[in-house]
């Protein structure tokens, strides 16, 4: 794929839209930010924050991710999942190919890959997720766009009416506070992590039953509805010309940032000032609503931003990176686990948070760097060839210029 700036409505369909993958790049960018914190400190995600990083500075930084990024970027990358999942049907139905059998290959890539991710490099891996739910968005492929709409929105709001519940259970019981074993607990976890290989995979197996439950009850049924609004998107070709939807996407805008930052300082509020109680599992469930719409208006952005006077330059920065997801996605938390973790450096913990901000925006930029010189020598990153080999059982060509085997 070239990062150039055709123009959206000159490509056949089904081809790669540039400035797709520019918004599957920014999308990228921000799943870094935010799970960067999670690999660098043991504390993240207990309800307490890393005693030794309590300064202006550090919960600055902190309430920033939790504000802007947390619970948001991977909606985006779940609706564009679902997107890419309907240009890559009608690629197969246009070739004649046999797109479930081949899908189901695909997810079962994806699946293995995750597993391997989760227990070597990261537990809060998203790539099982997908598979799963990806077996639900094959079945739905036929789904009306107005129907997969309206499964959606469902979706959204039993998810945040469970919350809403649960924390009028908890409130009842007089429950309130973090678990006083937490903070013992992630010192222990830091300890662990700081070990050799098999610590490491240890840690990482004794945190999955937890990131278990959290993909189950709350980015298992968020990316769902996402992947249904990308399925709707993509039936109406909805970024196929943005230039004619500049009215639609400033209202995403408008809306967006209005209701979905007012959601993400309650959300952060709750996290960081009143965890373990329930005030943050209404917080959470108020975050399911405005999350998505804040989703919605950082897309708008960036597509607007691309169809604009600077977009060449914006597509150019971020599209190589967005075409490589899963190659890039896996490296950062292979560079991160080389860091943080006995696997090299073993940093867990020593970090503040502006120091980590940084190493994400340094990691992200090399990464868009050397995606760009990657794709203007190959056609695919090294994990989507192999995907796709492993999905097409083929061997496709790799080097620009290469004639695929016949």
């Amino acid at each position: 794929m070239t990062t150039a700036t055709t123009a959206p409505s000159s490509r056949a369909a089904g081809a790669r839209l540039a400035h797709v993958d520019a918004l599957r790049g920014f999308a990228l960018l921000g799943i870094l930010i935010v799970n960067i914190g999670y690999l660098a400190s043991a504390y993240h995600g207990t309800g307490l924050e890393d005693p030794g990083f309590a300064s202006p500075q550090d919960n600055a930084v902190r309430w920033f991710v939790a504000v802007f990024f947390e619970a948001k970027f991977f909606l985006l990358f779940s609706f564009l999942f679902g997107y890419s999942f309907t240009l890559q049907l009608s690629s197969a139905e246009r070739h004649g190919a046999r797109f479930a059998s081949r899908f189901l290959r695909r997810l079962a890539g994806l699946f293995v890959l995750g597993v391997l991710h989760a227990v070597l490099l990261f537990p809060g891996d998203i790539l099982t997720t997908y598979a799963v739910l990806g077996l639900i968005l094959l079945a739905a492929r036929r789904l009306r766009p107005r129907s997969a709409v309206r499964i959606a929105v469902a979706l959204f709001a039993v998810t945040a009416a469970a919350y809403a519940v649960l924390a009028l259970s908890v409130h009842a019981a007089g429950g309130s506070g973090v678990d006083p074993a937490a903070a013992a607990g992630a010192e222990q976890a830091a300890e662990a992590l700081r070990g050799g290989p098999a610590s490491v995979v240890a840690a990482h197996l004794e945190q999955l039953p937890d990131v278990l439950v959290m993909l189950v009850f709350f980015q298992a049924p968020a990316a769902l509805a996402a992947f249904l609004l990308g399925l709707a998107a993509g039936r109406h070709q909805a970024l196929a010309d943005i230039a004619r939807r500049r009215r639609t996407l400033g209202r995403l805008q408008w809306t967006g940032f209005t209701l979905g930052l007012l959601g993400g300082a309650v959300y952060a509020h709750a996290s960081l000032g009143h965890p373990g109680g329930a005030y943050q599992i209404l917080a959470l469930g108020i975050d399911v609503v405005t999350a998505p719409l804040l989703a919605a208006a950082y897309a708008a952005t960036v597509l607007r931003l691309a169809c604009g006077r600077h977009g060449d330059r914006l597509i150019a920065s971020l599209a190589p990176a967005g075409s490589m997801t899963l190659t890039n996605y896996l490296t950062q938390s292979l560079v991160c686990a080389l860091l943080f973790t006995g696997y090299g450096a073993a940093l867990v913990g020593d970090v503040p948070p502006p120091g980590v901000l940084a190493i994400a925006l340094l990691l992200f930029t090399a990464q868009a760097v050397a995606s760009r010189w990657w794709l203007r020598r190959y056609r695919h990153g090294p994990l989507e060839w192999l995907l796709r080999a492993w999905t097409t059982l083929t061997r496709p060509p790799l080097r620009r210029g290469e004639a695929a085997p016949r």
